[in-house]
């Protein structure tokens, strides 16, 4: 049969005749488009976190200087001053801290577990603060390792409903590789005395973990690299942020605050250290946000 059939005076109309074949064909190469969704409501953008209960909240801080020597693990000298400036900050922005030293894995796993089986309902959120050496997505307290997702999972809101809809941050300093900007030695070996304030590494690698909605977990370098610690001073990580912290913690966005500490701290450089090819390296913090609201630690009223 011909294509063309009939039509009025005025011409003739073509239409495609398709066998059974092609009908099959086409059936079989169909796009189907999802359903549009269209939200009976609007998300405010600035909507913030409430954070205008009693109490501010409970800010732990495991502070890991010295390691059973069987770990292998060289002692963090430095970090003492990490945890004296974080105190400082913390309780600057009205926080209740804790701040414990040198805990073995059993101590650090309960003082976890008392945190999140406290009654946090009058708080306004929760912070837990790690200094110490990390290893595939472990930190390391003073007898072993333990996993950061087995932390984070007990201040779920199935494990701890005082929290739900709350910022839960939590902030690690440890090494999460094992280069600078190229390979070095994984460790750089300090004297027992420490006179000079020389740049140091956090040992071992801790990978960005998803921990749920209102978490925020703070890293002290980008996946797969070194981060540095001053012999004195402390980590370069921790003495920024506890510096943006000092000048902005009352006033600025948390997020804003966090991306303000990463480019301070990639402007540094290794200047002094016994790793002579660490010289002149470099690091980036970074921060994996699952907020879902502005965080802001405005001051009580």
């Amino acid at each position: 049969m011909s294509n063309v059939e009939k039509g009025n005076s005025e011409g003739n109309v073509a239409r495609d005749s398709k066998t059974a074949t092609d009908r099959a064909e086409c059936s079989d190469n169909l796009t189907e488009t999802d359903a549009i969704f269209r939200s009976t409501f609007s998300l405010d953008p600035a909507e913030e976190y409430k954070m205008d209960n009693k109490r501010r909240g409970l800010a732990i801080i495991f502070n890991q200087e010295r390691f059973f020597w069987r770990l292998g693990m060289n002692d963090r000298y430095g970090t003492n001053a990490d945890r004296f400036n974080l105190e400082k900050r913390f309780k600057d922005l009205n926080f209740e801290v804790q701040a414990y030293d040198n805990l073995k894995q059993d101590e650090v796993l309960s003082k976890i577990s008392e945190a999140s089986e406290a009654n946090h309902v009058d708080a306004d959120c929760f912070v837990c603060v790690f200094l110490s050496h990390g290893e595939n997505d472990h930190v390391y307290a003073y007898d072993g390792k333990i996993n950061i997702q087995d932390i984070t999972a007990l201040f779920k809101g199935d494990k701890c409903r005082s929290l739900v809809g709350k910022p839960k941050i939590f902030i690690l300093q440890a090494c999460r590789g094992d280069k600078h900007d190229e390979p070095v030695t994984p460790m750089d070996v300090v004297d027992s005395e420490v006179k000079t304030n020389q740049v140091v590494v956090d040992a071992g690698v801790v990978y960005t973990l998803p921990a749920g909605a209102d978490f925020i977990m703070c890293y002290s370098v980008a996946e797969g690299y070194y981060s540095h610690r001053e012999t004195i001073n402390g980590s370069w990580y921790i003495q920024d942020l506890c510096e943006a912290l000092r000048s902005f913690g009352d006033s600025l966005e948390f997020t804003e605050l966090l991306t303000l500490v990463n480019r301070k701290v990639s402007m540094r450089s290794v200047g002094n250290s016994k790793d002579r090819s660490a010289i002149g390296m470099k690091q980036v913090p970074c921060f994996a946000s699952m907020l879902t609201k502005k965080l802001y630690f405005r001051p009580k009223k």
